[in-house]
């Protein structure tokens, strides 16, 4: 009885609400830009003859973000320790991380342009699909390799400026990254008819002006917290340490997600041409409402990251019943607009005839699919704002192990058991970090800094 009413005064305290939402509301909004991307690139290229085009997207597009979801750490990573550093209102530290969170993505940028052949090859190696579909998902993701540094220092700033608890420059800089790439992709996809490599310049382009808009606005933000750039010890990474280590720990974490998402691709491949271009209609989806979902997320992270560098417990406690609550009614809304309007957002990407059908026999997984996918997310923004990167390591490690014979075993076994096995992985996801989140708290370890 007495946690319902400490639940419920969190729930109505009109300023936590507030708190909540105006941090949320720009990055769903500015979020939910990202997947509108992928709808417009694949219907665009949804609509040219063959199914190989759409495929090819699909499969370079897999690759490209597996490199940029691989280094999502420098989000994350940023993320929370920009919060805390808020918090304890340390301005010399929020430039520290920024400068060496740069410099960081300058650095992997190199490295993955050095080794952009053999990871390529090792990309298209096992999927075992038409020669026209490996020709063209080579070009585009040779392409977008070009706007790497920019997309991974896009990866800092918005990580950044959400720990510091402005949500105003993310929303501007995703937004035009994200307007560009649509226009763009109409324009020379559809205008100059330049196919599967004017999706990848569109999106190149978005990329740069991004970074360029992102820049331009960090003096507003460090204004309200004093202080002075290291630049010689951020360009020496001296007294990175605990950043590296968390860096390090989400990597792993999201080398092991990546490798889900890829398993789910090559299934599909091996299944034809046709299921995985109706697997890349689904997965627009997913990636609306993971992005939609992430904005309440983010403000986890902000404000839950803000409340540890304070040790505000009641501050914590309000965040998180809020960010769940409303996680809930838009994951709730997201399944009802999938079942009635499903059938028509698939029309809308493609109207090849096959991958309509195919699409609609496997609509099921993806409008449930919220419901399951909502507590990770959550999760992920809880410990991503405490910097507490090696328990997210774990839980994710484990889940996959778990997962891995499930979908060996599976394999060859048709589409829908494709969809049951990546959706068994993401509940599993989600009931580990809730079990370890259950006993940091129960034992009053949460609010302990590492």
């Amino acid at each position: 009885m007495i946690l319902r009413r400490q639940l419920l005064s969190a729930w109505r305290d009109p300023l936590a609400q507030r708190r909540v939402w105006h941090i949320a509301l720009p990055l769903i909004l500015s979020n939910i830009s990202v997947p509108l991307v992928g709808l417009v690139d694949t219907a665009v290229i949804g609509h040219m003859d063959g199914a190989h085009h759409l495929g090819a997207v699909a499969v370079g597009s897999t690759l490209f973000t597996f490199v940029l979801w691989a280094t999502g750490f420098l989000r994350m990573g940023t993320t929370g320790f920009a919060a805390q550093a808020c918090g304890s209102a340390d301005g010399d530290q929020l430039r520290r991380i920024l400068l060496q969170a740069i410099w960081l993505a300058v650095l992997i940028s190199a490295l993955v342009w050095l080794f952009r052949t053999p990871l390529l090859n090792l990309g298209l190696h096992y999927l075992q699909s038409s020669e026209a579909l490996l020709e063209q998902a080579r070009a585009y993701f040779q392409i977008r390799l070009i706007s790497l540094p920019a997309a991974l220092a896009n990866f800092v700033l918005i990580g950044w400026f959400i720990g510091a608890q402005n949500s105003r420059v993310p929303f501007a800089m995703l937004l035009t990254v994200n307007l560009t790439n649509m226009l763009l992709d109409v324009l020379l996809v559809v205008g100059l008819d330049l196919g599967v490599q004017g999706a990848a310049w569109a999106s190149v382009c978005g990329d740069v002006l991004g970074l360029l808009l992102g820049l331009a606005l960090v003096r507003s933000t460090l204004r309200q917290y004093p202080g002075a750039f290291d630049w010689v010890r951020g360009l020496r990474l001296k007294g990175a340490a605990p950043l590296l280590r968390v860096n390090r720990d989400i990597l792993i974490r999201t080398l092991a997600l990546q490798s889900v998402f890829y398993l789910l691709v090559v299934q599909g491949a091996r299944l034809g041409d046709e299921v995985v271009a109706a697997n890349a209609v689904l997965l627009n989806f997913l990636l609306i409402t993971s992005h939609a979902l992430d904005g309440l997320a983010h403000a986890l992270e902000a404000l839950g990251g803000h409340a540890l560098g304070k040790r505000d417990k009641r501050g914590l406690v309000q965040v998180l019943v809020i960010t769940t609550g409303w996680s809930l009614v838009l994951s709730l809304a997201f399944v009802a607009a999938f079942a009635l309007g499903g059938d028509l957002l698939i029309r809308l990407l493609t109207d090849l005839p096959e991958v309509r059908a195919l699409a609609r026999q496997y609509l099921v997984w993806v409008t449930i699919m919220p419901l399951v996918t909502v507590w990770s997310y959550l999760l992920d923004g809880l410990f991503i704002g405490a910097s507490r990167a090696l328990a997210m390591r774990n839980a994710m490690l484990l889940a996959l192990v778990c997962y891995l014979p499930l979908a060996w075993a599976l394999q060859g076994q048709g589409n829908h058991l494709v969809w049951f096995g990546f959706l068994t992985f993401m509940a599993l996801r989600s009931l580990l970090l809730g079990g370890w989140f259950a006993w940091l708290w129960r034992t009053d370890r949460w609010m302990q800094l590492d």
